[in-house]
Order: C-alpha cells, then sequence, then structure tokens
C-alpha cells in the first residue's frame, strides 16, 4: 500500500527532436522550475518516442538529448534536487509498457485525442506499430517510477485518465502495485510563434531558441508578425492575437512599459519598431545568463553526462523495484527456483 509520509512523485518529460526554444519555456520548463522545489522530481527524455515520426533522423535524436540536458540544467533544472532521466537507458520502461498493454483494449487506445490528432498529421507509410502504440510508452512512463502527479496541460488530461484506468485495473487483477496518478494541471502558458500561426514549432521555422545569440533574437523579433491590418504607425493596432505583445508578457519585466506601449499602440501613437527593438532587449536580458550557464556546461561535458547518470541510475533502482513487484503480482519470470 502506498506510503503517505512519501514525498509525492512526478514524472513528466519531453522528446528529443532538438534544442528547446521559448515556448518549451513557458510552455512548461517555467512550471517545471518551481515543481522540483516541491516534489521529488523525474525528468525524462523520451528518446523511444521521439522514434515515432523521427525514425528517419536518428542522429537529430543522437544530438538532441545532450541538448536538451544542457537545456534543462542552463535554465535552472538542478540534477540534485530531481532526476534527469534518458528513456532508452532504463530497460524497464519498454517491458512495463509491453505487459501493461496485454490488460489495455485496443479501444481505449484509439480514443487517445492526442494519438488522433499525431495520425492525422503524419503520412500513412509512417504510420507505424510503435506510433500507435506510443501512449502505451507514456503509460509505462508515469507508472514505472510509481509518480503520484504529472504535469499537463488540459489538453493531455484524458491521456492522464487513462493511465489511472490501466493503474486501477492492474491493482484490481493481480494486487495493488501502482498509485493512481493525479493531473497537476497548474498555470500553463502558450507562446505564439513569431509568425502569428499557432504554436511556437521548430518544424515550421517560427521559433526563437534558448540558446539563440543576441543579434539572432534581433533579427528574429525585427521579423515578427504583427497587426497585419495597420499598415502604418499613427494607425491604431490590435493588442489581442498579436505576438508581440504576447512576448511582452511573457518576457519584459518592466510593466508600466508595456502599458504605455499597449496604450500607444492602440492609439496608433507608436511605430512597431520601438516595440519590438524593447522586446528583443527583454528577451537578451531573460536569455543572457541561460546563454552564459549553457556555455559553462558546453565547457565540461562530463559534469552533464555525470548528472544524467546520477538520475538514470536513481530510476533504475526504482524500476526494479517496480518490476519486482509487477512480476511477482503477475506470477511470471520465477518459473526456475534458484
Amino acid at each position: 500500500m502506498p506510503n503517505l509520509n512519501q514525498k509525492k512523485r512526478i514524472l513528466t518529460g519531453i522528446r528529443p527532436t532538438g534544442a528547446l526554444h521559448l515556448g518549451h519555456y513557458v510552455g512548461a520548463l517555467k512550471n517545471w522550475l518551481e515543481l522540483q522545489n516541491k516534489y521529488d522530481c523525474y525528468f525524462l527524455i523520451a528518446d523511444y518516442q521521439a522514434l515515432g515520426d523521427h525514425l528517419h533522423d536518428i542522429e537529430l535524436i543522437r544530438e538532441s538529448v545532450l541538448e536538451v540536458t544542457l537545456d534543462w540544467m542552463a535554465i535552472g533544472l538542478d540534477p540534485n534536487k530531481s532526476s534527469f532521466v534518458i528513456q532508452s537507458y532504463v530497460p524497464e520502461f519498454a517491458e512495463l509498457s509491453m505487459l501493461l498493454s496485454f490488460i489495455t483494449p485496443i479501444g481505449m487506445l484509439e480514443r487517445n485525442p492526442t494519438l488522433k490528432s499525431e495520425l492525422e498529421s503524419l503520412p500513412i507509410e509512417r504510420r507505424s506499430v510503435g506510433f500507435y502504440n506510443y501512449p502505451m510508452s507514456q503509460v509505462a512512463d508515469i507508472l514505472l517510477p510509481r509518480a503520484h502527479l504529472v504535469p499537463v496541460g488540459e489538453d493531455q488530461a484524458p491521456h492522464i485518465e487513462m493511465t489511472r484506468e490501466i493503474s486501477r485495473k492492474f491493482n484490481r487483477m493481480f494486487g495493488y502495485v501502482f498509485p493512481e496518478p493525479e493531473t497537476l494541471i497548474g498555470k500553463v502558458g502558450r507562446l505564439m510563434g513569431t509568425d502569428g500561426k499557432g504554436k511556437m514549432s521548430k518544424s515550421r521555422g517560427n521559433v526563437i531558441m534558448l540558446s539563440d545569440d543576441e543579434n539572432t533574437v534581433n533579427k528574429k523579433v525585427k521579423s515578427m508578425f504583427t497587426d497585419p491590418n495597420r499598415i502604418r504607425a499613427d494607425i491604431p493596432g490590435k493588442i489581442e492575437g498579436n505576438p508581440v505583445f504576447q512576448y511582452h508578457d511573457a518576457f519584459n519585466t518592466d510593466l508600466d512599459q508595456i502599458n504605455h506601449f499597449k496604450n500607444r499602440y492602440q492609439q496608433g501613437k507608436i511605430g512597431d519598431v520601438e516595440i519590438k527593438n524593447a522586446l528583443a532587449e527583454s528577451i537578451n536580458k531573460f536569455l543572457d545568463p541561460i546563454r552564459n550557464r549553457r556555455k559553462e556546461l558546453k565547457s565540461n561535458m562530463p559534469l552533464v553526462e555525470d548528472s544524467l547518470m546520477s538520475g538514470i541510475n536513481k530510476t533504475r533502482n526504482i524500476a526494479s523495484e517496480t518490476m519486482k513487484m509487477v512480476r511477482e503480482h503477475m506470477k511470471i519470470a520465477d518459473y526456475i527456483k534458484e
């Protein structure tokens, strides 16, 4: 049965398909920085899941594992407070995924809204069995460390409910092993892409990377989408849906300046150039310590790798405990008495 005095455990993660950008920070990493001080956090680099739609570019996955780790540490995620885990370094993830798949109805996967959405954008010739099965992989990711909480956006809540259903079913069939993970829905932001078309996405090229240098940031901000109906500075502009102001709200710490810009923009008394220059300055001010820390870390990769191995070893210990209980409860893998 669960230990009521145990510090609650969190599992969350990201697929390694490139270095991270401001959208990742606003949408997840900013929240993770707070969570690591309150919970026993496991941050997963889900390289197996990245194979689902990046099998053609394994080198990108290989490079991205360490790039993601560098970004995590550069923004302030602390391997002394939390555990960084590479999915493929813990084979128990795959084993548990397979065992849980035997008690999971196919209809449960077919109803998964995220899988439905991603299948629509994936060509038929690239729809592998592994891709269809990735929701099961995510369930195993959560249940293997016996996580109590999973921080997600509201659109991912159905997946956590699926995990809860599978947890309940296993415990009912074989005896208690897994806590039922709860959804931790906090104040999670979403950053529009620099082109004003949906969220930031590397594939769309509308991102500002955490590792972008000052000149690159300046160029990207200069080319940002604003109000398309505002062809002159003396025409009143719209604030809603304008990425320049969304980014000001996210990264400009001078609230008086933001409000001043918004009022003048709506009155047609300020040009885009002045607003964008101030935005570029704010983003670079935010990124400067991250870039400096990243540079330091990149010059000491053994430290980064040791941080990963520390988290991996801790996770493997928990994974070994979990799988021992799973096998015992299912009465498998002890056919030969030693």
